[in-house]
């Protein structure tokens, strides 16, 4: 009787109390920056012209000043609902820490003037590549990383790539949420 009740409290516990686990490299309690567009809101639709049925350009993005110790910025947008999972659209990283936006329409390059530099996204290319769902409404998720340190690694990384290289340097990340049907 008393260990029926024990696992119960313990059960009812966990469900109250969530245990979460490190998603791959970024620890709980982390989500500290904010991060905004003008091409469109938290959880709203993405205009056409960011996707594969428009001009497939980058929206723009703004996110708050990292804590202090952020040496540098990295970028990773995906979208968790693709159905072979999640695919990733964009990867970018070694952004300089006085920089907290970027410009609609990025280039697709593999570095940046600013000296940020482009990784590969799903589709086998530098640089954002817009949602372009094969059918029902799927979310993106443009995820904004500040880290203690400037990344050694040249352009060309991969989203697990990159994030095996950020482990145990983030100080603060932030998202922000859009979303998109055909």
């Amino acid at each position: 009787m008393i260990r029926t009740r024990s696992l119960l409290l313990f059960t009812c516990t966990l469900i109250a109390f969530p245990v979460f686990s490190k998603d791959k490299g970024m620890e709980k309690g982390k989500m500290d920056l904010k991060v905004t567009s003008t091409s469109f809101i938290q959880g709203a639709m993405i205009p056409s012209r960011y996707t594969c049925d428009g001009s497939d350009v980058s929206p723009q993005l703004s996110w708050t000043n990292g804590p202090e110790g952020t040496k540098s910025y990295t970028l990773i947008s995906d979208d968790p609902d693709a159905p072979a999972g999640t695919w990733v659209h964009w990867v970018m990283y070694n952004i300089p820490a006085g920089v907290t936006s970027l410009s609609e329409n990025v280039p697709k390059g593999k570095q940046l003037e600013n000296g940020a530099l482009q990784g590969k996204n799903d589709f086998g290319s530098y640089g954002y590549r817009g949602p372009c769902p094969p059918g029902a409404t799927h979310r993106y998720y443009f995820k904004i990383y500040a880290l203690d340190t400037v990344l050694g690694a040249g352009p060309g990384l991969t989203k697990k790539q990159l994030l095996k290289e950020m482990e145990k340097h983030i100080l603060a990340v932030g998202e922000l949420v859009g979303k998109y049907s055909r």
